[in-house]
């Protein structure tokens, strides 16, 4: 049964696709030209799904508001203004509570697009643009619970987001504008700028003692110190694993006779301050290390953390 139902959706779906024509690109114009809002109503499940498109709307740079078709005639009508748009879905287009709201929103002077899957019915009729959303029958053996028709206007109502997406040149930073709170967001505008400054900046010269380095790097609790000369210029980086490859390598009298420059990794990877987060991500994740030095021509500003970016929601 559930792969039937699957089958039914999916099919109904790629049938939709013979009816994206010359309409459809009149209603992006339409949309794109307008110095309105896109209002999308319906009722039922229609009105569910209503309320996913302008989600969907609003994330990608469209502004849209959602009205219930039950409410509109009891007061929500005073949202509309001349200029909008109006999205009504409902699969037949001949229920009662469109029938009433039809002439309502007409009056108003707004552009009324109809979704539906009748493009006979009074909805449809009445429209300046249809948006056919044809389901020739539900997914369930009754035919009666709004399945297939439901997953059609939704599916539309991704395709009409995105082509407005795609003609308004809408970009990942625009994009981030509008999710800055979660993680997705932070992965288009989190900068490495933005997380290195919390840290303290482990540094020793070349010349320092071991006892010097482990104190350094213990005091500054990042599991690395860089080394830099006294122009403040990088020469290398000793980590954890530096120190446990010289445990291997020297004895304990030759231990007290090093210095950083001895067991340090020169030219270590670096990151600049203006990188994306995501970036100094990859760079671990692809090098299997902790931790970064944020640089810029070869002067140390800072470390990045392997944890910074788990704290942040990116790992």
């Amino acid at each position: 049964m559930a792969r039937e139902v699957l089958l039914a959706e999916s099919e109904a779906i790629r049938r939709t696709v013979d009816y994206i024509d010359e309409q459809f690109e009149l209603i992006v114009d339409t949309i794109l030209q307008t110095s309105g809002r896109v209002i999308v109503t319906g009722i039922g499940k229609s009105a569910i799904i209503g309320q996913k498109i302008v989600a969907t709307l609003n994330s990608t740079g469209t502004p849209a508001i959602f009205m219930h078709a039950a409410d509109a005639i009891h007061g929500d009508l005073g949202m509309i203004q001349a200029s909008d748009v109006v999205i009504c879905i409902s699969k037949s287009g001949n229920t009662p509570e469109i029938k009433v709201l039809v002439p309502l929103l007409k009056r108003t002077g707004v552009t009324l697009i109809a979704m539906a899957s009748q493009t006979n019915s009074y909805l449809c009729q009445q429209a300046d643009f249809v948006l056919k959303a044809y389901a020739e029958a539900e997914a369930d053996p009754l035919n009666l619970v709004p399945t297939t028709s439901t997953i059609v206007a939704l599916a539309l109502g991704d395709a009409l987001a995105v082509s407005l997406l795609n003609a308004r040149g809408f970009t990942s930073q625009d994009f981030a504008r509008f999710h800055p709170g979660g993680s997705l967001g932070k992965k288009l505008y989190l900068k490495v700028s933005d997380i290195y400054p919390h840290h303290e900046i482990p540094t020793v010269s070349p010349q320092a003692t071991m006892r010097e380095v482990i104190l350094e790097m213990t005091s500054k609790r990042l599991g690395a110190t860089a080394v830099a000369d006294e122009n403040g210029q990088l020469t290398g980086i000793i980590t954890d694993g530096d120190l446990r490859r010289m445990l291997n390598r020297f004895d304990t009298l030759q231990l007290e006779r090093l210095c950083a420059s001895d067991i340090m990794t020169p030219s270590p990877l670096c990151i600049h301050p203006d990188e994306y987060a995501t970036h100094a991500l990859e760079i671990m994740q692809n090098r299997s290390i902790t931790q970064l030095i944020v640089a810029v021509d070869n002067q140390i500003k800072g470390f990045i953390h392997l944890h910074d970016l788990l704290k942040e929601g990116l790992v």
